[in-house]
């Protein structure tokens, strides 16, 4: 997500970063599984960009990621030549789509997700929702030109139904940021039912790094969407609680989880960061306390309640990605060649090497 040198909030090993502590938490209302959520139903973020809530970290990171040389050649390659047209038929054929008719409350949930973040496009063409057998804890998004969302078996069974929604938000954070195509190049590349694709098969070992370290930055953003999709910090938190330990949160203590959160953030010396870092060189997410120390950090800084408020940038409103985000682009920039070198590749050399390896095959 972030490694040495970064400037921008929420880095691993930022050696400046302020120390805002989370709040003590009330006790947690879990109360029955199944029942109805008791924020806010009717809010509504009319035209609300992802400008208003995206994490510095990923905006810096995909404006870097985007100036990569060669890199959307070989995201549209593996696109193009129907790896995620694969992803798709195989869940159409093995996971079941919701609706109306189909686990109503959970479609009816995602429903007011939709709603509340005003999802261009989402009124007309929603994106699908279905639910897979697998005994994780996860869920996904894919789909370059037709998003869609993947639930777990697994998860819906332990997650309440706000924390289901809590979890959805998160997802149709990633529509909104734009984060599907890289994200669905990235399932590829970890080798979701596309088993033609191993790793010695092609020459994106750096690609796949440097797709990794993006997509921990941009789960950030999508955790304060689902903030906003919620209206309910401490029930993202609790989330977060649920998918750490594998429980359902009626066994859990979210004040004491929550106090795990502030150790989190007090332990916060040179080495801690490097150990954090290296622990997550090959992972797609960041740690649940992390992310739950970034929420708190967030809305204590007021970006929430502002936004609440009504005072929020507006689709079309938007600077220029790069230019806002300053320095942390070349950082990223920097940070994603290093990954190069390190996986014994030259990024801008990869395109090249697709490109001779398609003309032998």
């Amino acid at each position: 997500m972030a490694t040495k040198k970064n400037s921008e909030p929420g880095s691993l090993d930022e050696p400046s970063s302020p120390k805002v502590l989370v709040p003590r938490a009330k006790a947690a209302n879990v109360g029955a599984r199944r029942t109805r959520s008791k924020t806010t139903a009717n809010r509504k973020y009319t035209d609300l960009s992802v400008a208003s809530f995206q994490h510095p970290a990923d905006r810096a990171a995909t404006a870097a990621l985007a100036a990569i040389p060669g890199l959307d050649t070989v995201v549209r390659w593996l696109i193009e030549q129907g790896y995620e047209r694969a992803l798709y038929q195989q869940n159409l054929a093995t996971s079941v789509r919701i609706g109306p008719k189909q686990l109503p409350d959970l479609n009816e949930s995602f429903v007011r997700v939709l709603t509340v973040l005003d999802l261009p496009g989402a009124t007309q063409k929603p994106p699908a929702l279905y639910v897979g057998q697998n005994p994780a804890l996860n869920a996904m998004t894919i789909g370059s030109q037709s998003p869609y969302v993947v639930l777990t078996s697994r998860l819906v069974d332990v997650l309440d139904l706000d924390e289901l929604r809590t979890v959805m938000g998160h997802e149709v954070g990633h529509i909104m940021a734009s984060h599907v195509v890289y994200h669905t190049a990235l399932q590829i590349l970890l080798g979701i039912s596309v088993p033609l694709l191993s790793p010695g098969s092609l020459p994106l070992t750096a690609v796949r790094l440097a797709l990794l370290e993006w997509f921990r930055a941009a789960e950030l953003t999508c955790d304060r969407a689902a903030v906003l999709a919620v209206d309910d910090p401490e029930l993202v938190c609790r989330t977060l609680m649920v998918l750490g330990s594998g429980l359902p949160s009626a066994q859990l203590s979210l004040p004491s989880f929550m106090e795990q959160v502030r150790e989190y953030q007090e332990c916060d010396d040179g080495p801690d960061r490097l150990r954090r870092f290296l622990a997550l060189v090959n992972q797609t997410h960041s740690t649940p306390v992390r992310r739950a120390s970034e929420i708190m950090r967030w809305v204590a800084g007021g970006e929430f309640e502002r936004i609440r408020s009504g005072e929020y940038v507006r689709r079309g409103d938007e600077a220029d990605v790069a230019a806002a985000a300053g320095d942390a682009v070349a950082h990223y920039g920097e940070r994603f060649r290093d990954i190069a070198s390190s996986a014994g590749e030259s990024v801008s050399k990869v395109s090249n090497r697709l490109q001779t390896w398609l003309q032998s095959d």
